[in-house]
């Protein structure tokens, strides 16, 4: 019998894709391992996101939002399992879905937000070494060795630490979540700009007003930028990168797995924790946090400057973060979802 999970997840203008992407990864996950996988989220707001999930056949339901609607659609879709991936759905949903018997599975950062689940998966680094109460008979599943990656970015790890090039005008790639829903893009720009040394930068614009407003940014002598729209192709821009800027969120994971140096930037409160501790490792370089740059863009200019004129920091970043995630944080997931099932 063909198993049928579903994967209730956030989407939107505001609350971004990211939800989406590593829900994506866990479905390609258990797609290959012969189970149907049907989304439950309003992707449709999102367009690119929707494109990414239609393109790996996977069904769209539109996002509901009481306990009893989703009692009623699970059971409806004659589902075996969930995964719940959502900041905005009351902890009275958790539990009633649970109280159905149907397999349960959380996916958290940190604050498990009321949620009741049989198994809950925080990605986080240093996730393991929090100790939240679970509900009665529940398990966690806490640490990079979970991290959800998507077949684009494995596909392009490197079997060994990549070696940064170090000639040439450095190349910058720089992305915000599918949204860019605080609107980083520009501010980074301003940052690498008043850096005041040559670049060549592609940055991932989501909508026209961010183009414009990365477009207006004054550049110096050498300093090149060029403004692209939302693409499926990320894992390969990284890759080709000599430096990686991205927002703090679950793009980190992506960005370690590639071996990529990777320039952090805190957008929102929810993600001071896994920055702080990123940076802490050694395996990321902290940019700074949004607030700050959109005020002063001195301090990051600073921190650019160093990542663009010194390859062997480069080359020391890059190989950290390729040595903490290996990439096969999904088939543990899946695992331990497939094993609650039977």
């Amino acid at each position: 019998m063909t198993l049928r999970i579903g994967i209730r997840c956030d989407v939107g203008p505001l609350r971004g894709v990211g939800h989406v992407m590593r829900s994506l990864a866990l479905a390609e996950e258990l797609k290959g391992r012969g189970a149907e996988v049907v989304f439950v989220c309003d992707s449709h707001t999102v367009p690119w996101a929707n494109d990414q999930i239609l393109a790996r056949d996977i069904p769209v339901e539109p996002a509901v939002w009481t306990p009893d609607e989703h009692v009623e659609l699970f059971g409806r879709l004659g589902l075996d399992a969930v995964v719940f991936d959502s900041y905005d759905l009351g902890g009275d949903v958790f539990t009633a879905v649970r109280a159905t018997g149907l397999p349960t599975v959380a996916i958290v950062d940190g604050d498990l937000r009321g949620a009741e689940a049989d198994v809950f998966v925080d990605q986080n680094l240093g996730s393991e070494l929090d100790e939240p109460e679970l509900p009665k008979g529940a398990i966690r599943l806490a640490g990079l060795d979970y991290v959800l990656l998507r077949d684009e970015v494995l596909s392009l790890r490197p079997a060994a630490p990549p070696v940064p090039r170090a000639d040439g005008v450095p190349r910058v790639f720089a992305f915000f979540g599918g949204t860019d829903a605080f609107g980083a893009g520009p501010h980074v720009v301003a940052a690498l700009a008043a850096t005041g040394v040559p670049f060549e930068a592609t940055v991932v614009a989501p909508g026209e007003d961010l183009a414009d407003a990365i477009n207006a940014v004054e550049l110096g002598a050498d300093q090149h930028v060029e403004v692209i729209g939302p693409t499926s192709q990320l894992a390969k821009a990284v890759v080709a990168s000599d430096l990686a800027v991205s927002a703090s969120g679950t793009s980190t994971w992506e960005l370690l797995c590639l071996g990529a140096t990777a320039g952090l930037v805190c957008v929102v409160d929810n993600q001071v924790m896994g920055y702080e501790r990123a940076v802490a490792t050694g395996a990321a370089v902290g940019i700074g946090v949004l607030s700050d740059l959109k005020v002063d863009p001195t301090s990051a200019a600073a921190v650019l400057r160093k990542l663009l004129t010194d390859p062997v920091e480069r080359a020391r970043v890059a190989a950290a973060g390729w040595k903490l995630v290996d990439g096969q944080g999904r088939v543990r997931v899946a695992d331990a979802l497939l094993h609650l099932i039977s």
